[in-house]
C-alpha cells in the first residue's frame, strides 16, 4: 500500500491520482502496484465506466524513482509491479482519459499511448530519455511511436530522448487539446462525463477495434522491450547514468563500446 497513488470514484468515474510532490511524482514500485490495483478494479466494477490519471498543476510524473530502479526488476517482467501496470493499462477494455500538467518524463509520456483521450497543460513537457540513461524504450513505444509518427521522428525522439512541449505533442497527435494548468483536470473530468453517459457496451467495443489491429504485435513488443529494460537496468552504462544523476553531474560514456 502507498498513500502516493490516491484514487475517487464519483460518478462512475475512477479518478487515479499520483501525488508525491516531493519527488517530482516518481514512481516507485509501490506506486505501480497501486496504479495496477486501481486498473484491476475499474475492470471488475460494472460501476465503473472510465478512469482519469492525473497528478497535480506543477507535474504529473518525472518518471521512475531512480533510487527504487537501481537495484533492478527481480522475476518475469509482466509480474513485475511496473511490467503489470503497463499490460494491464494496455488491455484495459475501458476508457482511460489522462490530465498532463509539468513534467511526463519516461513512463509518463509512454503510458499516453494506451490512453484514449490526452489533455495537457501549456506548462506540459513531455520527455523519454531511455536511452540517455543507458535504457531502452518500454511501454510498447518502439512499436506505436513509428507507428503513428514514422521512423525517423520516433527515433528522434527516443534516442535523443529530449524534451517536446504540448504544442509539439498536438501537433504530433499525441494529445487532445492544450488547457491552461489550472484547468486540464476540469477539462479532463469533462471529457470522463461525457464518456461515462455513452453506452458502456459501444464504448468498450468501440476501443477493442481501435487497438485490435496492433494488439498481437504490441504484446510481443512490450514483452520484448521489458526483458531487455530489465537487462539494461544491470548494464553499466545504467550505472553511469543513474551515479551521474545521484551526483547532478554529466555522465561520461565515452569508455563505452
Amino acid at each position: 500500500m502507498t498513500d502516493f497513488i490516491q484514487t475517487e470514484l464519483s460518478n462512475q468515474i475512477l479518478t487515479v491520482r499520483i501525488k508525491r510532490p516531493e519527488r517530482k511524482n516518481a514512481l516507485t514500485h509501490a506506486m505501480y502496484t497501486a496504479l495496477g490495483d486501481a486498473l484491476e478494479q475499474a475492470e471488475a466494477d460494472a460501476g465503473i465506466r472510465c478512469v482519469l490519471f492525473t497528478g497535480n498543476e506543477d507535474c504529473f510524473t518525472a518518471g521512475n524513482d531512480l533510487g527504487d530502479f537501481a537495484s533492478g526488476l527481480q522475476g518475469a517482467f509482466t509480474e513485475t509491479p511496473v511490467g503489470r501496470f503497463l499490460f494491464l493499462l494496455a488491455k484495459a477494455t475501458k476508457p482511460v482519459v489522462v490530465s498532463v500538467n509539468g513534467p511526463a518524463v519516461g513512463i509518463g509520456t509512454t503510458m499516453l499511448l494506451h490512453c484514449d483521450m490526452v489533455f495537457a497543460g501549456t506548462n506540459a513537457r513531455f520527455q523519454m530519455p531511455f536511452a540517455s540513461l543507458g535504457l531502452c524504450p518500454e511501454g510498447g513505444s518502439s512499436l506505436l511511436l513509428p507507428t503513428w509518427l514514422g521512423r525517423v521522428r520516433a527515433a528522434e525522439l527516443l534516442m535523443l530522448g529530449g524534451a517536446f512541449s504540448a504544442e509539439d505533442a498536438h501537433r504530433m497527435g499525441l494529445i487532445n487539446r492544450i488547457c491552461e494548468p489550472a484547468e486540464t483536470d476540469k477539462v479532463a473530468q469533462e471529457a470522463c462525463q461525457k464518456l461515462a453517459s455513452q453506452p458502456p457496451a459501444a464504448i468498450r467495443a468501440t476501443k477493442k477495434l481501435l487497438g485490435s489491429p496492433t494488439q498481437e504485435a504490441l504484446t510481443t513488443t512490450m514483452m520484448a522491450e521489458g526483458e531487455l529494460f530489465a537487462e539494461r537496468l544491470k548494464s553499466p552504462e545504467a550505472a553511469e547514468a543513474f551515479s551521474a544523476f545521484m551526483q547532478k553531474r554529466k555522465p561520461d560514456f565515452s569508455r563505452f563500446k
